[in-house]
């Protein structure tokens, strides 16, 4: 294993994440449920502005705006247990059904989803656009999505004017292979692959942590199975995003980024790219909007009381809206 790998800098504390939710296990499911109705008037007690941008939220999330059936073979919130394959998913799922009836049903898939269940069901991406409502978003598996960059050790002025890329690489993910393709070893980029496969070993290069990526003006950020998961953290930093318009959406509501206002967009085909790079190179008050107007994205994700708020009004409005409460 490379020692790049156990870099914790930047990154969630695993550890606490995970001794805090086996600890979750041990008490009783009704000691949250008598909680669960304080928890939800703590609304009623934000200032309007708040609550708007709350519910924008919790609906946006959850789309579900007619009565529907739960799926026949819905489970029991009673019924569901720790599965070490996907205990990520398991526990920030858990987080927030142990406040509810543990009879009441709920449908959701663990893993990158890509396309529309047939009925409600709690997933961690969805595509964007319209008719995706049975696509219910929850934070899941965010000990590995949700990262923020607390500290900046360089400013903007004094990165590196090039384009960097540390990612796996996989067949299926045509866009990553077409990237290479276009841009390895051009003079504006230092990308590559950091996993071993069929693919181009010519691709394959060093591994590199976070901070080290800090050190580049530039940071792309393509989507792979669902979500770029670099956006997050690149977006809370100081260097900028460069992606096409993303296809995927999770509780980052990518949906809503607004291309060269909160990442540097690019087409689908990359042949803009140089163009693009050049350009904000040339013009760097125009990145630093950039850099602003995405820390300013960011900032909404960063109250936890807020976060957890809005999770349990997510899974209210699901319980309702399948007829169950």
């Amino acid at each position: 294993m490379e020692f790049k790998r156990l870099s914790f800098k930047h990154g969630n504390n695993k550890f606490l994440y995970y001794l805090i939710n086996y600890l979750r296990q041990c008490l009783p499911t009704r000691y949250y449920q008598k909680k669960l109705n304080n928890k939800l008037k703590e609304v009623s007690t934000l200032e309007k502005e708040i609550v708007e941008k709350i519910l924008f939220r919790v609906n946006y999330y959850n789309k579900l705006d007619l009565s529907n059936q739960i799926a026949k073979d819905a489970e029991k919130l009673a019924s569901l247990k720790l599965d070490n394959k996907s205990k990520t998913y398991f526990f920030d799922l858990h987080e927030h059904i142990r406040f509810f009836n543990q009879n009441l049903k709920i449908n959701y898939l663990f893993g990158d989803i890509i396309n529309i269940p047939k009925t409600p069901t709690i997933v961690k991406s969805r595509p964007i656009g319209n008719n995706n409502e049975n696509s219910i978003i929850l934070n899941l598996n965010k000990i590995r999505h949700f990262i923020f960059i607390k500290t900046y050790r360089k400013d903007f002025s004094q990165k590196k004017n090039m384009l960097i890329s540390r990612g796996k690489v996989h067949a299926s993910q045509l866009n990553r292979i077409k990237f290479l393709e276009q841009y390895f070893e051009h003079p504006l980029c230092n990308i590559g692959m950091v996993n071993s496969n069929g693919l181009n070993s010519k691709w394959k290069v060093n591994r590199m942590t976070i901070e080290e990526q800090l050190n580049y003006k530039f940071i792309l950020c393509l989507e792979g199975n669902d979500v770029a998961t670099n956006l997050k953290w690149v977006m809370s930093s100081n260097s900028i995003a460069v992606m096409p318009k993303p296809k995927y959406e999770t509780w980052f509501m990518e949906g809503l980024l607004i291309p060269d206002r909160h990442y540097i967009c690019i087409k689908d085909d990359f042949s803009d790219l140089e163009k693009k790079l050049n350009y904000f190179i040339d013009y760097p008050n125009k990145a630093t909007e950039i850099i602003q107007n995405a820390n300013n994205f960011v900032s909404q994700f960063k109250n936890k009381n807020m976060e957890d708020l809005v999770a349990l009004m997510v899974m209210n409005k699901y319980f309702q809206k399948t007829n169950q409460i």
